[in-house]
């Protein structure tokens, strides 16, 4: 027979897990480990990467060709007049290396992980597409790979760019 204490019968003790302890939680650890923000990384990351390398290179090759607009204006098959909006060589260089100089920047802090770089980098690569299309007369090949490449630089921004906080942070895998 069993003791009293014991009213359980030997079938419903077998199915009952034991009680787990419960274990306290050192208030110091809890603080220390960082706290799940934002989502993970997936293998996509490499939208971002391609983003933000790419900003950095074609704000390279913009800032180049700023520069050429600058100092040699006869370097362009097009006369001023017949660019989509009339104005001279050495203004559109100004304008051109001032964008690739930030474009560049942008896309270091999208390296980063950084959320304003990904806004900056989507309205900068909008409006340096803009641009390139208004330049398409006087560099009809290389303003429509800037296009395109512009194009895929907004979508990875747009739908991976979070990804890259994470990756950032070193939860990656």
């Amino acid at each position: 027979m069993e003791h009293p204490r014991d009213a359980r019968t030997q079938e419903a003790s077998r199915d009952q897990a034991p009680p787990v302890p419960q274990q306290r939680q050192d208030p110091q650890l809890a603080q220390a480990r960082p706290a799940e923000t934002g989502p993970r990384p997936t293998g996509w990351i490499g939208w971002v990467i391609f983003a933000g390398v790419t900003m950095m290179v074609l704000g390279c090759f913009q800032a180049l060709m700023g520069l050429v607009g600058i100092f040699n204006t006869d370097f362009y098959l097009v006369t001023a007049n017949d660019l989509a909006i009339p104005v001279n060589y050495t203004a559109w260089g100004w304008m051109h290396l001032i964008m690739g100089v930030i474009v560049v920047l942008a896309g270091a802090a999208v390296m980063m992980g950084k959320a304003w770089g990904r806004a900056v980098g989507i309205f900068l690569a909008g409006l340096q597409a803009l641009v390139n299309f208004a330049w398409i007369p006087a560099y009809p090949l290389w303003s429509m790979v800037v296009i395109a490449v512009d194009v895929l630089v907004i979508y990875a921004l747009a739908v991976h760019g979070r990804e890259m906080k994470a990756f950032d942070r070193g939860d990656a895998w």
